[in-house]
């Protein structure tokens, strides 16, 4: 599927998108006479989508079954051996970076500070960064160098790093670091990405016949039991639902295009 068309399709496909369009196409409705108790019906419903997408659990309830998916997974000791350590991208600001200096982070920062923590503590890995421009609208600026300039800084010595700054999805990610590293069988290559997104993420690199573990980061909820917590902002209950479900689409259309082997990859 062209990657414009997976965007839009994508875009079109969020709860929010879904209530705002139902909200706009209901009060244009109103306007056409015999259908404008319909159209009051189906703005009503949009404005009831938006509350109540944004103030309860709804989208803890797609969200906590794919962080738990990977929760089990034990992390390395300091006694074994790491050979590689993989940052998706989807962190770090490229456009902020480059207007203001240093490194743009955003929600998903834990991917680079946890996996710096990796990188230090198992200073005999590879320390690979893939990620580059994935959004319609954003301005073509690579974050590939404020990203190794941060982990120098930080203390990764240059030559662990490897960096990749055309990917443009998860899809693309597994494929461009696989054809630059090049794994050999029996090493440990470790993915760090943000916990919702591991079994994609997962599921891609094991398609791509990259055999990587798990490190899930970036966890948004604490378990089981937000499945009963209330938000208290509708953004925030918005932003939630509008990130579970485009996890779950993305499973389905990557097993619809058989570019994962399962729906729900796990362990």
């Amino acid at each position: 599927m062209p990657f414009t068309i997976a965007k839009i399709m994508a875009l079109l496909a969020q709860p929010s998108t879904i209530a705002v369009l139902c909200i706009l196409i209901g009060l244009w409705m109103t306007r056409k006479g015999r259908a404008s108790r319909i159209g009051r019906s189906v703005a009503w419903g949009g404005v009831l989508a938006l509350i109540v997408g944004g103030l309860t659990p709804a989208g803890n309830l797609l969200v906590i079954p794919l962080e738990e998916r990977f929760s089990s997974v034990a992390r390395p000791t300091a006694a074994e051996r790491v050979d590689g350590i993989i940052l998706l991208g989807g962190f770090e600001d490229g456009w902020v970076s480059s207007g203001r200096g240093g490194l743009g982070l955003n929600e998903a920062a834990e991917r680079v500070t946890e996996g710096l923590r990796l990188a230090l503590r198992h200073p005999e890995a590879k320390v690979v960064f893939t990620g580059g421009v994935g959004s319609l609208l954003a301005h073509n600026e690579d974050a590939t160098s404020p990203v190794a300039e941060f982990l120098e800084e930080a203390g990764v010595a240059r030559e662990r790093l490897v960096l990749e700054g055309r990917s443009r999805n998860t899809y693309e990610n597994a494929a461009f670091a696989r054809d630059l590293v090049k794994p050999a069988a029996g090493e440990r290559w470790y993915l760090v990405t943000s916990a919702y997104h591991m079994p994609r993420a997962m599921g891609l690199f094991r398609k791509a016949g990259f055999e990587v573990i798990a490190y899930p980061v970036d966890y948004r909820t604490r378990g089981p039991e937000d499945a009963t917590r209330f938000f208290g902002r509708i953004p925030q209950g918005l932003m939630r639902l509008d990130v579970g479900a485009n996890e779950w689409l993305g499973l389905l259309a990557y097993r619809a295009l058989g570019r994962i082997d399962e729906l729900l990859p796990g362990p």
